[in-house]
Order: C-alpha cells, then structure tokens, then sequence
C-alpha cells in the first residue's frame, strides 16, 4: 500500500499544477480537473481526491487572513490587515471577518499555518503558564 500511497500523493500534486495559471489557482482549471477525475476514474480515486482537496484548501489558505474578533471589526481595519499580510507575504491575501465570543478583545489572524494573536485571552494564558 505504501507504493499506493505515493502514487495517490504524486497524483494529486500532478493535478494542482494543472489547477495552477501563472502561480495562481484557478476555479475553473480546478473544476476542469475534477470533471477530469469523474469521467476517467483513476486508482484509489477517494484517496486522491482527498490529497488534492488537501493541496487546495492549503494553497486558498494562503491568500486568506482570518481575522477572528470578539467585538466589532470595521472595513478600514481588514483592509489595513490585508495590505499588511499581502506587503509581508508579497503575495495578494484577502482579509475575512470571523466572530469569536470566546476571545475576551483583540484579535487572532490566521494565514495559511501562520497564526498572529493579540487578544487578552493569549495574554492571561501566557500569564497563567509564568505562575
């Protein structure tokens, strides 16, 4: 199965180049490869279609600055978040609002695997774990 297993993760890294137009994913290659998928069904098509959603979700995540906030949260202040994560990354990241009742104030920003948080609850817990 181990061989099976790396013919899955080769196929679906072979797919995500093909989703790709100059370095970008594109919704409709991205469609093209699944309507691709579904008319030639290729071996362990379950496993991967998993590791291509995977690779997906992954590079979407990348251009995306989660911003999870307890209170109010204006355009001005996610446009300023986005500019900042794209001029740090140098690559364009688009900021969305998430609620998040469970941060006392603050914020918590998730690009990608990175995460950015500066609520007060990060900062009980950092005190907590100095006690």
């Amino acid at each position: 199965m181990a061989s099976g297993t790396k013919q899955v993760q080769q196929l679906a890294r072979q797919f995500f180049k093909l989703s790709a137009v100059d370095g970008k994913l594109s919704t409709d290659r991205v469609a093209g490869v699944l309507e691709y998928i579904e008319k030639h069904r290729p071996a362990h098509a379950m496993a991967v279609l998993k590791a291509y959603h995977r690779l997906v979700a992954a590079e979407v995540a990348r251009g995306q600055a989660v911003v999870e906030h307890a209170g109010a949260i204006n355009n001005a202040t996610l446009a300023a978040i986005a500019a900042a994560m794209t001029k740090k990354y140098s690559r364009p990241v688009t900021a969305l609002a998430r609620k998040n009742d469970t941060l006392l104030a603050g914020l918590r920003i998730r690009v990608g695997d990175d995460t950015y948080e500066s609520s007060i609850a990060s900062q009980l817990a950092a005190l907590a774990a100095a006690v």
